[in-house]
């Protein structure tokens, strides 16, 4: 149902509010760009600090923008259930394609708290959900027999897997055949997950390099595998300079350096260190992106 390069949008900001008119620019950069889809308020979108009325105002103006060009997928996550629930419910209301869900944090559940908290979100929202495995920072890991319980649901259509595991991967595939869909959660990987059986990518990458990231990952849906082989060695340098600190914070210093937004962050991430952003700054000059 989802497929090919999504980008998982920064939110900018101006003055500490979003910056809603920088927002609708950066959707119409992506659509022009190529990218099949647009995530909002997922983690490179900074959501564990926004609050409630921003978080829907968000998805709200991406959706407007949009106007139905491609899918917007929100992201509805919470370490609470209930809320999860709500926020999902919400997205919908608003006119979102999907939903885009991260394991619960902090509460580290067992599998079956796990499963349980997905089935109670799909069971009560009649709405396409990607689960979102990252355990690098939910230090949780959903594992594949329980994506594969989760499969079964109807509401459940995919999974972001962002673990970096290609094993992991591929254990998920195996068992889930084509019940769910498999998206990378992480750009340095996505050529090899697709040859896997991957079907695309949310990418932080494209939030700046769109047309490339699509490149890649058209490239393989055509047969191309050598161009999409050399694509994503190309991009493997900068792939990795957007996480030289915490994500969101090197891809909106980035965005920044394109023009498109400020490089403002909120607390508690603070701005790039200076020596970091000389380096982002030296890379995106190497791929004449400034």
């Amino acid at each position: 149902m989802f497929k090919g390069s999504i980008v998982a949008i920064v939110t900018p900001f101006k003055n500490g509010a979003v910056d809603e008119e920088k927002l609708r620019e950066l959707v119409e950069f992506q659509i022009a760009g190529g990218t099949d889809g647009i995530v909002p308020c997922g983690t490179t979108g900074e959501s564990s600090t926004l609050d409630y009325e921003e978080h829907d105002r968000v998805i709200e103006i991406v959706v407007q923008q949009v106007k139905k060009r491609v899918p917007v997928i929100a992201g509805t996550g919470s370490n609470s259930t209930k809320e999860a629930i709500e926020m999902t419910a919400h997205a919908k209301q608003l006119g979102a394609d999907g939903a885009l869900l991260v394991t619960p944090y902090y509460n580290k559940p067992s599998q079956e708290g796990l499963f349980l908290h997905y089935k109670a979100v799909a069971d009560a929202v009649a709405l396409p959900q990607i689960l979102y495995n990252v355990p690098g920072r939910t230090s949780v890991n959903l594992l594949p027999e329980t994506v594969a319980r989760l499969a079964e649901h109807k509401n459940i259509v995919a999974i972001k897997e962002a673990t970096g595991s290609l094993q992991q991967a591929s254990e998920i595939l195996a068992l889930c055949g084509d019940k769910i869909d498999v998206l990378s959660g992480d750009d340095f990987i996505t050529f090899p997950m697709m040859a896997c059986g991957a079907k695309g990518v949310i990418s932080v990458l494209a939030n700046i390099m769109p047309r490339e990231v699509a490149a890649l990952v058209d490239a393989f849906n055509v047969g191309k595998l050598e161009e999409a082989r050399q694509w994503h060695l190309k991009l493997l340098k900068i792939s990795n300079a957007m996480f030289i600190e915490t994500n969101p914070v090197p891809v909106k210093t980035a965005v920044s350096l394109l023009g498109k937004c400020r490089d403002e962050v909120r607390l508690p991430l603070a701005p790039l260190a200076e020596a970091n952003r000389a380096k982002l700054t030296a890379i995106m000059k190497e791929y004449k992106l400034i």
